[in-house]
């Protein structure tokens, strides 16, 4: 399935029915009154959490969504039936926003989550509501209102607990293969990955974390180098990152610290925010650096880089060290986590996304 993370689309809800002017009219009732009813409300549209669907390529095709409109009320004091709402499912993630304000109408952080964007119109007035001592034959009615109507921006953010960052080629999707059962492209060449990818990390029993895969920034991404900075925003709800550095490039003139903070002013440029949250080195590809020179090559790029957050050494093809840096996760996970109250266990219970993006 092809992985699409943005769309735009209308939605409009129904109008309200029109209201009803007849009057009762009955042999032998000579003065049977106003008996016209009142319209029907106009469909609502409703956005839902779905943790099944993991893209966005439904509304890629189809953009537009109309609820059904309000029938207009009857005569005998018939009142109009209202309109069929319309449930739109999305994934888990997706950020509405209304596209000519920039505002952030829904965040679909939680599977079932519901949110109405467009309210259906209320239906007019009858002339049964017009009636009075010195009005005894109204003639009036009311329309019905309109439905709200939107254009939206529909941006869907992948949720993970942990996401990874680096140039392409140095063992991003190498390293999310060693330690979950996701299996992303894996080749030789740059930009293997085109898409997010998502692996449940299994630390024990009833222990684990996601860990999010996005493709490979390179330096410039931010004026549109590469495939540029549009996968980011995958990792803005992610708590900890992982910044992933080839510490044996297959290029003899390249610099890992140069590549290394070219990759962190990549990000600062797009968001502050995200650049500030915690995000640790792990440094791949010692299986291809001589045992004997391991520890100096590692030392020489600690003092240059000048790291201040943790580091780990691995290799992710093999798989060797990638177990302590999952305890070394976790345990920081628990740290971040904010504290959950009793109505918020309440309310995620049963709500446990499915990550399986094959």
């Amino acid at each position: 399935m092809k992985f699409i993370d943005e769309a735009k689309i209308y939605v409009a809800a129904g109008d309200g029915g029109n209201g009803m002017a007849s009057f009762r009219r009955e042999k032998y009732i000579p003065k049977g009154g106003p008996n016209g009813g009142d319209g029907g409300r106009g469909g609502n549209v409703f956005v839902v959490a779905d943790c099944n669907i993991n893209t966005l390529i439904d509304y890629r095709y189809t953009r537009k969504f109309l609820a059904q409109r309000g029938e207009n009320g009857g005569t005998a004091d018939c009142y109009g039936k209202g309109g069929e709402d319309i449930i739109l499912r999305m994934p888990v993630g997706t950020v509405i926003s209304d596209t000519a304000s920039g505002e952030i109408i829904a965040d679909l952080d939680a599977n079932g989550k519901s949110v109405m964007i467009a309210k259906g119109g209320r239906g007019g007035l009858g002339n049964i509501h017009f009636k009075s001592s010195v009005n005894r034959a109204p003639r009036q009615c009311t329309k019905g209102e309109p439905g709200e109507e939107l254009d939206l921006k529909l941006e869907l953010r992948v949720l993970a607990d942990v996401g990874l960052l680096g140039l392409p080629n140095a063992g991003k999707s190498t390293f999310i293969r060693a330690v979950s059962a996701a299996k992303p492209k894996v080749a030789d060449y740059p930009f293997t990955t085109l898409h997010p990818n998502l692996g449940v990390v299994r630390v024990d029993e009833n222990k684990s974390f996601v860990i999010a895969d996005v493709p490979g920034l390179i330096e410039g991404a931010a004026d549109g180098a590469g495939l540029g900075i549009r996968f980011l925003k995958h990792l803005a709800r992610t708590r900890l990152l992982l910044h992933i550095v080839d510490l044996a490039p297959p290029d003899p003139e390249a610099d890992p610290v140069h590549d290394a903070r070219a990759i962190v002013a990549e990000l600062e440029k797009y968001s502050p925010e995200l650049a500030a949250k915690p995000r640790w080195l792990i440094l791949n590809k010692l299986d291809l650096i001589p045992e004997e020179e391991r520890e100096a090559r590692i030392a020489a790029f600690l003092k240059a880089y000048d790291h201040q957050d943790r580091w780990f050494g691995i290799a992710a093809i093999s798989g060797d060290g990638c177990r302590p840096v999952v305890y070394a996760i976790y345990d920081a996970l628990q740290s971040l986590t904010p504290p959950v109250t009793s109505e918020q266990e309440d309310e995620t219970t049963d709500q446990e996304p499915n990550f399986n993006e094959e």
